[in-house]
């Protein structure tokens, strides 16, 4: 490494004059030759600088260097910052889109040409039961195992969708997964997920829901078009008539209310929750309820239920008058059904103690078995479909209850034992009482 070339090259150019001026031509090619040889060590020693500046992974410590190795080296690093920040904003988009698919509510998964996965979102890990950060590299075959999945890929059509059971599918439980393959790039594949279970169980409730009304309108239309056909074809007498025709007015008018409810459910279902505007004395709400199941005890039953009203403190509900007023005839209605004759019903209101309220009605009635409670506020749900039928009821009662008591932001919860009775309750939360001395 030469110390100072600058001042060799002069003293070696000074010998070479000083040769040319004694005229000893060998000793001035000599200086000149030594001359160059030092230029061309200087000028090497800077180009070692900027390589070595150049393959350093510190690019901040820039050498001093001067003429053409310096401005060479200027402009490299202008142009090194320039690719840099156009890296560190590609990295940034790309971050940007990651962090994007990551939030999309359907799986993405990247796969490679051999089948493996390159990239996941959480979304697809959950659905296909996967590691994001450990099954990099592994092949998606040997990770989802089911047969239709296999057998879609072998097939190479992509044009479909398929479904297949999702982690922890169990018949009493079923979660569905729907997954479609897109081909891009070369011989790559994208896999888009999404959960389909929630589709698929209102698919099912739907369907069901539709065979139900079907049914429970094909009884009574099945009962009137027999006995009008009776009527039509044998001469009756008029004992017998008013007898048909008392039996067809029972069907109409279970038909009636079945539509009734059906109507009331639709527009539980369409409108928008209630608001907080409008107050109802518990006490307006739960007078006229009574009075109506005792005019049924004593249409259907002989003797008749006792019935008391249990009395709480003195308040006020926010929400709609007429869909609570709904709820709490309900209740009555079906301890007053399935009650035996002469058992006795309490209906009222009480304070639990957690700030909430709950519009209750007990019954003396048979009692419920625990595994039919989960189920009881489902539509046409029944635990004796006969014994539902001879008592008039349409299995909507309790959904519509249910109904009204989420639409005032409560819940509706069943106590029940076989041979000792059962009770049902709306609670509604704090934010929908007042006590009268708040109400102007």
């Amino acid at each position: 490494m030469i110390a100072r070339p600058l001042t060799l090259l002069l003293g070696v150019a000074a010998g070479g004059a000083w040769g040319w001026w004694r005229g000893s031509l060998p000793l001035t090619l000599g200086g000149a030759v030594l001359g160059a040889l030092c230029w061309f060590l200087w000028d090497m020693a800077r180009a070692a600088r900027l390589l070595r500046w150049l393959a350093a992974s510190d690019g901040d410590r820039v050498p001093r260097l001067s003429g053409l190795w310096g401005e060479l080296m200027e402009r490299s690093r202008k142009r090194f910052r320039a690719l840099e920040q156009k890296a560190q904003g590609s990295e940034a988009r790309l971050q940007d889109f990651l962090s994007a698919v990551q939030a999309s509510p359907n799986g993405v998964v990247l796969l490679d040409a051999q089948s493996r996965i390159e990239w996941s979102n959480q979304t697809a890990a959950q659905h296909l039961g996967i590691d994001p950060q450990r099954d990099i590299g592994q092949y998606v075959r040997n990770l989802v195992r089911h047969p239709n999945f296999g057998a879609y890929l072998d097939g190479g059509n992509f044009s479909q969708e398929i479904e297949i059971d999702g982690p922890g599918h169990r018949p009493t439980q079923p979660r569905k997964i729907s997954l479609q393959v897109h081909p891009y790039g070369e011989q790559r594949q994208l896999v888009l997920t999404r959960d389909v279970t929630a589709v698929q169980l209102a698919d099912a409730m739907r369907r069901d829901f539709v065979a139900n009304v079907s049914h429970e309108i094909r009884t009574p239309l099945t009962v009137l078009s027999g006995f009008v056909e009776t009527m039509q074809s044998l001469p009756l007498d008029e004992a017998e008539r008013q007898h048909f025709l008392g039996l067809m007015s029972q069907q109409a008018l279970r038909m009636q209310t079945l539509v009734n409810d059906l109507l009331t459910l639709s527009r539980l279902e369409g409108s928008p929750a209630p608001g907080a505007s409008e107050w109802v004395a518990v006490q307006d709400l739960m007078q006229p309820a009574v009075q109506e199941s005792q005019g049924l005890s004593a249409a259907i039953a002989h003797p008749v239920h006792q019935i008391e009203v249990v009395t709480g403190p003195s308040m006020h509900v926010a929400g709609n008058r007429g869909e609570l007023f709904s709820a709490v005839t309900n209740l009555l209605s079906n301890a007053v059904r399935y009650t035996p004759p002469g058992g006795r019903i309490r209906a009222g209101w009480r304070l639990p103690g957690d700030g909430s309220c709950e519009l209750f009605v007990e019954d003396t009635g048979p009692g419920i078995a625990s595994e039919h409670l989960p189920r009881l506020t489902e539509r046409f749900y029944r635990v004796d479909r006969s014994r539902s039928r001879e008592t008039g009821g349409t299995g909507l009662g309790l959904a519509i209850v249910k109904h009204v008591a989420q639409r005032h932001g409560g819940q509706v919860k069943i106590a029940s034992e076989l041979g000792k009775g059962s009770t049902f309750s709306i609670v509604l939360p704090p934010t929908r009482l007042r006590k009268d001395s708040a109400v102007a």
